[in-house]
């Protein structure tokens, strides 16, 4: 198999149809030769990344050198494709990471996870930046009766077992979980805090502000190798290359996602791209439907479910149509083009509101634009943060699953702690499970086919 690299004529998501004067931003016409640090990806972790180092740096000393390098546009891979949904998961995933690794570390999540919401409501509201970020509740609407009593189920054991932040998670019963959800058929729904986010605009910002203090931003610059210095009293020990020459760097930070075991190996098979697909459903400013104020997901199952987003312009963000597409894995298990959209997916979002919600029925909502996207889905569940196992000076912060809005802002918090100051990983605050470690790579468990209707083929893959 090739290595998975971004393709350079991905399709245009509604989120890039205005690109920022940075979008194909060059800090210089060469590379530098050298960088204290080089991180590799221009999207929410690379950019967060950076903007965390700077800002733990001690008033008065001199900042690192920083060089970013992006294969494409900055901020032009998954970041700009989802639905900016700022979500903490507070029961349903929790609850199973809970089974296999106890509540202690499951609440340790959850409460990372809830974090995030007003953590980068705080810090965008300070920073003044124009991302239409909104805290509103979640409502995750339940539409099979059994799941949903699943659900409900691993919810109590894991409030009888301590999970604090899973008590936020408020649940609707089927007496009146159509009426309060809006959605057809609901069996019950979970209600709680959650955000949403233009998050190629947040990133922009991140991005605009670490170049003003120094860091150098070179677009389409595509990492195509890493290699380590064969002298060990080298200053310089890493080498990182791209067809337009090569960084020396003292430390380098994967912020990869999907594309990292193009140039991490070891990650084969652990981090995988996966291919997602988001609509924009477009209203009429005359339509009577009643308007969405709340974050919604449509669960049909363990594995088939969608979300969306509203705008404020009226038009309405919707993410996932996997029924259309999940029965063959060549649709979207380990493929990392994004230049083309599945018609079954297309079709699938017509006439989506006028299907699924109560008082949509004439309300002429209409699928404006359909895009796709890759994501970086770890076999375990769990992102790969911290230190790359047995390669000193490498770090990662990858593998978020479809669901890093609500883990990467801070987990690359504790990502600079560890560059700028040396911490420990136990000193980051980082949730311990989020840890990259050799044991993780070594295990052959892949749960990407956990409740996927494909899982009885994992053994041949």
């Amino acid at each position: 198999m090739s290595k998975h690299v971004p393709v350079q004529n991905g399709m245009l998501p509604f989120w890039r149809t205005d690109p920022h004067p940075l979008d194909n931003y060059r800090s210089s016409e060469t590379l530098p030769e050298e960088s204290d640090i080089v991180i590799v990806g221009a999207g929410y972790a690379g950019s967060s990344v950076a903007y965390h180092i700077l800002n733990q740096v001690e008033p008065g000393t001199n900042p690192p050198s920083i060089t970013i390098l992006e294969a494409r546009q900055a901020c032009s891979g998954a970041t700009a494709r989802n639905g900016g949904h700022m979500k903490p998961d507070l029961y349903n995933w929790i609850s199973s990471v809970a089974a296999d690794h106890g509540v202690e570390a499951a609440a340790e999540i959850a409460k990372f996870e809830a974090r995030h919401v007003y953590a980068v409501k705080e810090f965008v509201e300070r920073e003044k930046i124009d991302c239409d970020y909104t805290v509103t509740k979640a409502v995750d609407v339940q539409l099979d009766a059994d799941h949903f009593n699943k659900l409900t189920a691993g919810r109590e054991r894991l409030i009888a077992g301590g999970c604090a932040p899973t008590k936020e998670a408020q649940c609707v019963g089927p007496r009146d979980a159509e009426a309060f959800s809006g959605v057809k058929g609901a069996a019950g729904c979970f209600t709680y805090d959650a955000g949403h986010i233009w998050a190629y605009k947040f990133v922009l910002h991140l991005l605009e502000k670490v170049l003003a203090q120094g860091v150098n931003l070179q677009t389409h610059s595509a990492v195509s190798n890493i290699s380590k210095s064969t002298d060990p009293a080298s200053v310089y020990p890493w080498r990182v290359e791209t067809p337009r020459g090569a960084v020396a760097a003292k430390k380098v930070v994967l912020a990869t996602n999907a594309y990292t075991s193009a140039l991490a190996p070891q990650f084969k098979d652990k981090i995988v791209p996966v291919r997602g697909t988001c609509c924009r459903i477009a209203v009429p400013p005359a339509s009577a439907a009643p308007r969405l104020t709340k974050t919604y997901t449509l669960r049909w199952g363990g594995w088939d479910y969608d979300y969306l987003i509203p705008r404020a312009d009226g038009s309405i963000v919707v993410g996932g149509a996997r029924s259309s597409f999940i029965d063959k894995l060549d649709n979207w298990y380990d493929v990392s083009d994004d230049s083309r959209v599945l018609e079954s997916a297309v079709q699938y979002f017509d006439g989506y509101m006028q299907r699924n919600f109560v008082g949509w029925e004439d309300s002429h909502a209409y699928t404006d634009r359909v895009w796709t996207g890759i994501m970086g889905y770890s076999s375990d569940g769990l992102p790969h943060v911290g230190h790359v196992p047995g390669e000193e000076g490498q770090f990662i912060l990858a593998g978020f699953t479809g669901h890093g809005m609500p883990q990467i802002f801070l987990a690359a918090e504790g990502i600079a702690k560890m560059i700028v100051s040396g911490a420990k990983f136990e000193e980051t605050g980082l949730p311990r499970l989020f840890q990259s470690s050799q044991a993780r790579l070594d295990t052959q468990e892949n749960k990407i086919f956990d409740h996927n209707p494909q899982g009885s083929t994992q053994a041949k893959l």
